[in-house]
């Protein structure tokens, strides 16, 4: 079995590809990663997952292609299910969207300024003139 290096020493749940590799992810973050997997997945969207493996099992990286025909196993060590977090599932479905696949990132701050909320501040607004138009010379 092998261990991601993204813990934060939470409560340790599995992630489990085809039944043969098995990979520890902290519960939280399993519930967000199934969350984006099964969304994508019922759509029949296919895409890669890579992790960076932890020291301890060679270090290194792993990418597995998820598919809808592919066995996913999301194994919870902890009892409750976690809040969802939106910012974060935006991340990861972001990530899951591109060419590069879904990546495991660390969770971002919820304060931080999200692109639309960039956009309402860039609004133009019309400047008043107070000056008269000047009269052009015959």
């Amino acid at each position: 079995m092998r261990t991601a290096a993204v813990t934060a020493g939470g409560i340790m749940g599995k992630f489990i590809y085809d039944g043969n590799i098995k990979i520890d992810f902290e519960d939280r973050l399993l519930a967000h990663l199934q969350a984006v997997m099964m969304a994508k997945v019922r759509r029949g969207e296919s895409f890669p997952f890579t992790w960076k493996d932890d020291v301890s099992t060679g270090g290194g990286r792993t990418t597995v292609y998820i598919h809808p025909n592919v066995s996913l196993v999301f194994k919870y060590h902890g009892s409750r299910s976690p809040q969802l977090s939106p910012a974060w599932l935006h991340a990861l479905t972001y990530n899951a969207n591109s060419g590069r696949g879904l990546y495991v990132i660390p969770e971002p701050d919820d304060l931080a300024p999200r692109e639309s909320q960039r956009r309402d501040e860039m609004v133009f607004r019309e400047v008043p003139n107070d000056q008269a138009p000047a009269a052009s010379a015959p």
